[in-house]
């Protein structure tokens, strides 16, 4: 994509994150923009980098792993969070690389531990999130709300991961009051959760078709691909 389109797609997402947390009496600056660049190459990423977006997330290990040798060598450092399903034998590739900043997509204890064992290893902390299905989707992955705490419970113990919030993905509903009933409803966990079992920070919602609903109800970060890059490229 070029480069004018880019950044224009860029200010037109800021600008709408800036209009629904007015509206919502927030302040736009403890939303974080994470630009999804799946599908997408290096160059667009590195322009991105180069207007101020600072966060850029994956769900995938090897198509993260080659961007980031590909930016690296070009000395652009940037911070990756990883937002797919991950598989616990990958684990170890994420953790190699010191600037995977966070695991949004926490979904399960022994995949918890792994995360938390190879930490070790490396010699460093991981900030992660716990994936939440507030939607009950059998076609999602994530940890039902009715659980959540246990779980919250079981993982804040482990030494070597920063347990920082709470993320989910929705299904693609053209209902908007849906959505905004399950944004509502992850709000109304991560603020359980600080009271009940230890303060949380990051609460990641929001994703093209719907992140302006998700900043009016909370969101801390937003997962946004399309809206700013276009299409994928595949």
């Amino acid at each position: 994509m070029q480069k004018d389109k880019l950044i224009s797609n860029l200010n037109k997402v800021k600008d709408n994150i800036k209009k629904a947390a007015a509206a919502a009496d927030r302040d736009h600056t403890q939303v974080k923009l994470l630009a999804v660049s799946k599908n997408q190459k290096a160059g667009s990423i590195k322009i991105l980098n180069e207007a101020g977006v600072k966060f850029f997330g994956e769900n995938r290990v090897q198509e993260l792993e080659e961007k980031n040798d590909k930016l690296m060598s070009d000395n652009i450092k940037l911070d990756w969070h990883f937002i797919g399903h991950l598989q616990r034998n990958k684990v170890k590739y994420l953790m190699r690389m010191e600037n995977c900043r966070m695991i949004e997509s926490i979904d399960s204890l022994r995949l918890a531990r792994e995360v938390n064992k190879r930490a070790k290893k490396n010699e460093r902390k991981i900030s992660v999130l716990i994936e939440i299905n507030i939607a009950g989707d059998e076609n999602k992955f994530g940890i039902t709300p009715d659980r959540a705490e246990v779980f919250l419970r079981k993982i804040i113990n482990l030494e070597y991961l920063k347990v920082e919030g709470l993320m989910t993905v929705l299904p693609y509903l053209d209902d908007t009051e849906k959505l905004r009933s399950y944004f509502k409803d992850m709000k109304k966990l991560f603020d359980q959760l600080s009271r009940e079992v230890t303060q949380l920070k990051e609460l990641s919602m929001g994703m093209t078709n719907d992140y302006q609903i998700a900043v009016e109800e909370g969101a801390t970060i937003v997962r946004v691909g399309t809206a700013i890059f276009g299409e994928r490229e595949y």
